[in-house]
């Protein structure tokens, strides 16, 4: 390709190497995008991207010498005498990526019906509830978000939540080969502070809900600058379809350039639920409602709680869109299911027992009042919380297990270079500002294998913090551990 071609929609100078002579990219063809000084070869356009531990503005001396066809900077370079490079000064090499990254693989944004799904919470059950919808009126949807990357029957493990826009762009282009005609993604604040979903606007944005979360070095400065990148999805959209009841909605829309929709329990929300029932069968909770406004159906959800029939709204908003009819709305939320999101895991007649990622302080209230809505006759918790991280989280969470759970069970979760016993004190500190009764039990195993043993008739038994993970980090190296083996090999054993 040229580099003209590459640099569509950027404002943008080229020059030869340090000096003011101008080069015009339409004459530099460019074989390759890259932004790994390790993967620079003849030929290519090398992005230098500044990163927490790492400046590609560094390797300029290497990409000359590597004979890259062109390099992008947003700051000054060293390059030797006399090299001639073509260099494209740009405001900020981490948008300008996103923009060639599109251009490299084709815009394939522009063939694909785009969702990109922003929130402190939902964001992950929610495309995945938007995925089975749409495949269900038959779509071929690609999915791209926290637990994985799902491109037809290919399923990529996900390293980022929303990935850098080179990988985005790479990820859509793929799902245009596989023949999707959409997709479905998470966008974090991160990924839209960092601009890794820029180069394209969204068919459809959504936001599910806001609470202080992702505040502090490398994250957001504060709740203001985490809800302003949260805002950014609704500058860069068509639609936008927003919770009707979160009272930062009006905040997260400020300046936005999108139609509006809303959605939640409301009286001036376009698509209304109304007429709740809950479910409560041994292993089995859930849902029933009614919607109102846009569109007009019964619903049946297999997840506990008014958390979750705001994400089915955010879904059948979306369908809408789709043409998609409740009689093909209704089958897929009702059969609907993600790993690790209040996963039910059949194990007895008598008590129900859960897997959900619930692992700070926010996510973890709200799970436990959640499901004290479903009068169970115990309600117990079993969680660990990381090594490496914030102490503040465990006395938090230990505090909200002590205040919300009848009985907790503190245990292990991804040590790494901590000591778990160290980790499990932080979080007894936590527990012993409440009336809450506990135990410790190091082993996550035998933690699982003793409320299992322990449950007892109409209890609703909790294993938070692990989800969709399916390893134990210790001392740097991670050691397969997926807690629906665990329970299996507890009930073999039996």
């Amino acid at each position: 390709m040229l580099l003209s071609e590459l640099l569509e929609g950027l404002t943008f100078t080229v020059t030869a190497g340090n000096t003011d002579k101008t080069v015009d990219p339409a004459s530099v063809e460019i074989k390759d995008v890259v932004n790994d000084n390790r993967k620079i070869v003849e030929g290519s356009l090398f992005l230098c991207i500044q990163g927490a531990n790492f400046d590609g503005h560094s390797c300029a001396t290497e990409a000359s010498e590597k004979k890259a066809g062109a390099i992008v900077v947003c700051h000054d370079i060293e390059l030797p005498e006399g090299c001639e490079m073509p260099v494209v000064h740009v405001e900020d090499t981490r948008y300008a990526m996103a923009f060639i990254s599109a251009a490299y693989f084709g815009h394939p944004a522009k063939k694909l019906k785009t969702i990109g799904i922003t929130g402190t919470k939902g964001k992950t059950t929610t495309t995945y509830l938007i995925r089975d919808m749409l495949q269900n009126a038959g779509h071929k949807v690609g999915l791209i978000g926290t637990i994985e990357v799902i491109i037809g029957d290919e399923h990529i493990h996900a390293e980022n939540t929303t990935p850098e826009s080179y990988m985005l762009q790479y990820y859509m282009s793929k799902m245009v080969e596989a023949g999707c005609d959409s997709v479905v993604m998470e966008v974090s604040s991160q990924g839209l502070m960092l601009h890794r979903s820029q180069g394209f606007v969204f068919d459809m944005g959504i936001f599910t809900n806001i609470e202080p979360d992702h505040i502090g070095p490398n994250e957001h400065k504060d709740f203001e600058d985490y809800m302003h990148c949260k805002g950014l999805l609704f500058k860069q959209c068509k639609v936008g379809i927003c919770n009707a009841d979160d009272v930062h909605t009006d905040d997260i829309l400020e300046g936005h350039t999108c139609e509006v929709e809303t959605y939640g329990f409301s009286e001036g929300a376009d698509i209304r639920a109304i007429n709740l029932a809950y479910i409560h069968k041994p292993g089995q909770l859930g849902v029933f409602f009614d919607t109102d406004g846009l569109i007009n159906m019964h619903a049946e959800i297999r997840t506990p709680g008014k958390f979750s029939v705001y994400n089915a709204l955010c879904a059948i908003a979306v369908a809408r869109h789709f043409d998609c009819t409740p009689e093909e709305i209704a089958p897929a939320l009702k059969e609907a299911k993600v790993k690790g999101r209040i996963e039910m895991v059949k194990v007895s007649d008598d008590f129900t027992l859960m897997i959900d990622y619930a692992h700070n302080a926010m996510a973890l209230k709200s799970l436990l009042t959640t499901l004290k809505d479903y009068h169970p006759n115990r309600l117990i918790c079993l969680f660990g919380c990381g090594g490496n991280r914030s102490r503040y989280r465990r006395f938090e969470m230990g505090e909200v297990s002590g205040k919300y759970a009848d009985f907790t069970v503190i245990t292990s979760d991804n040590p790494r270079f901590e000591e778990p016993e160290a980790i499990i004190d932080d979080i007894e500190t936590g527990m012993k500002k409440t009336d809450g009764k506990y135990i410790k039990i190091t082993d996550r195993k035998e933690a699982i294998r003793y409320v299992i043993e322990n449950g007892e008739k109409g209890d609703i038994i909790v294993l938070a913090g692990k989800g969709h993970e399916d390893y134990q980090e210790i001392k740097g190296v991670k050691y397969h551990m997926d807690e629906r083996e665990l329970i299996q090999e507890i009930l073999d054993e039996k």
